[in-house]
C-alpha cells in the first residue's frame, strides 16, 4: 500500500513539473513573439547613414563584360 501511494505521489510530482515547465516555455515563447512583433527591421536608418550600392553605370563597359570578368575571376 505504501509503495503504490509513493509511486502515485512521485508520478503526480513529475506530471506537475512537466506541465509547469511546458506552460513556462509556452508563455515565454508568447512573450518573445510579442516583444519582436513590432520590431521594424527594414525602416530607414537614422543619422548619417550612407547608401552602399547604386545603379550608376561604371566605366568598365556593359553587362556582358562584367559577366565575363566575374567568370574570369571566379568570384
Amino acid at each position: 500500500m505504501k509503495y503504490s501511494a509513493n509511486l502515485i505521489f512521485h508520478t503526480a510530482k513529475v506530471f506537475i513539473l512537466f506541465v509547469s515547465f511546458t506552460m513556462l516555455f509556452y508563455f515565454g515563447m508568447i512573450w518573445l513573439n510579442q516583444e519582436y512583433k513590432d520590431y521594424h527591421r527594414y525602416d530607414e536608418p537614422k543619422g548619417t547613414a550612407v547608401k552602399v550600392s547604386s545603379s550608376v553605370q561604371s566605366a568598365e563597359g556593359n553587362w556582358f563584360d562584367r559577366l565575363l570578368l566575374f567568370y574570369k575571376n571566379g568570384e
